[in-house]
């Protein structure tokens, strides 16, 4: 029903060109279809030379967008650099063939603060992300915002505040990105939110409760997959894990210990759980 990925954060931070062709051919060998490639600064990584390893692998690409310290749409004098950001992303997203730019396209990550007028501040994202998104529809490409948990930010963490805040702007350039992790952590039943989401879900992640191996844990997995067939999502489900030998990412992520006995253990395991996972589901 789906195509599996995983994210090259659960080795390395960032991606570079030499790390993605070490990455890549076995990331297809182990049998996954797709692999996230996260965009974190413009050019740590070239996206043509990337398309042409992936062609050459017949392996799928989806793109993580990144909002490190400075990359915020509300409250900041950083808007018109954050849109330039997501627009490259976009333009990554198209020339490696994802459908899309996944990640919390809102508001830097550990960014929080009390929100006294809500419909005020969405409104100025909405505002802010629209030119974006046109941008990324006319490029085939949706941004997938995420929301995030409470940890992580205070502006959306919840379906129902994203799609709240998203109300207005055309699915054709964006929609939702949902992940396991945030939607066990803010989410009273995480399987009604998704069909919440319905139509509007553009991208999943998956991991474990605890960013671990999915399957090595206590989700519900049976009735988080069930609900996205029955809403309609077909697009990959994407591991999404974090090393906690990169600084940066392991901070941001709050990773303060091996969440396996290894990477590629993680990421081997995860694959075969979601593969029998998804087989299991009632036709």
């Amino acid at each position: 029903m789906w195509d599996i990925g995983v994210s090259t954060w659960v080795w390395t931070s960032p991606l570079t060109d030499d790390s993605l062709a070490a990455l890549a051919p076995r990331v297809r060998e182990w049998g996954f279809d797709v692999i996230e490639l996260p965009v974190e600064q413009r050019d740590d990584w070239d996206p043509h030379r990337a398309a042409d390893l992936l062609a050459e692998l017949d392996l799928k690409a989806t793109v993580c967008l990144v909002m490190s310290p400075g990359r915020d749409l509300v409250g900041s004098d950083t808007v018109a650099e954050t849109q330039d950001y997501l627009r490259r992303v976009v333009d990554v997203a198209k020339i490696v063939g994802s459908p899309v730019a996944a990640g919390p396209a809102y508001s830097s990550v550990g960014r929080t603060w009390r929100i006294d007028d809500r419909p005020r501040v969405y409104g100025e994202l909405r505002a802010n992300l629209r030119p974006v998104v046109e941008y990324a529809a006319t490029n085939g490409v949706r941004i997938a915002v995420e929301p995030l948990n409470r940890y992580e930010t205070s502006l959306l963490n919840t379906v129902d505040q994203a799609l709240d805040a998203l109300d207005g702007l055309p699915d054709e350039g964006c929609g939702l990105a949902l992940d396991t992790y945030h939607l066990n952590i803010e989410e009273a039943a995480p399987a009604k939110a998704i069909l919440a989401a319905g139509a509007r879900i553009a991208h999943v992640q998956v991991c474990a409760n605890d960013r671990g191996t999915p399957g090595h844990d206590h989700q519900d997995w049976p009735a988080l997959l069930g609900a996205l067939a029955e809403a309609g999502y077909r697009g990959p489900l994407c591991i999404e894990s974090f090393t906690p030998d990169n600084a940066a990412i392991a901070t941001a992520a709050s990773i303060w210990r091996p969440l396996a006995d290894s990477p590629d253990g993680l990421a081997v395991d995860g694959l075969a759980f979601l593969r029998g996972a998804a087989a299991a589901l009632p036709c």
